[in-house]
């Protein structure tokens, strides 16, 4: 089984919503996808916490399915959505320096693909 790792940095909602929906494409092709937000993209947590958010449905279908790995704890603080993660139940990761580590999931296995 391939194993992918999305880390999804862009702050711009259409573009960010190709990752999701590669996310759920790559899961239902049968791969073990894990989706990591970073840098700007915390910040759109702030619209997903928003019901008339367009994407916030695939946003929570990854939650729900257990796609979204983590959240960078320090970008998130930076991008001042730390408490909307927190609030939603989103893991947070810090093992770097407060951030994700990429060599953590090659040493996985995990194809890393960044967007």
């Amino acid at each position: 089984m391939q194993k992918i790792a999305l880390f999804a940095f862009t702050g711009e909602l259409t573009c960010f919503a190709h990752a999701l929906l590669n996310a759920i494409d790559m899961q239902e092709r049968g791969m073990e996808v894990r989706l990591i937000l970073e840098g700007a993209s915390t910040g759109l947590l702030k619209d997903f916490d928003q019901p008339e958010t367009p994407f916030r449905h695939l946003f929570f279908r990854c939650v729900e399915e257990g796609l979204l790995d983590c959240v960078c704890k320090a970008c998130s603080a930076k991008m001042g959505t730390l408490k909307i993660a927190q609030r939603m139940e989103l893991p947070l990761n810090e093992e770097m320096s407060g951030h994700p580590s990429m060599g953590r999931y090659i040493e996985a296995g995990y194809k890393v693909i960044t967007i």
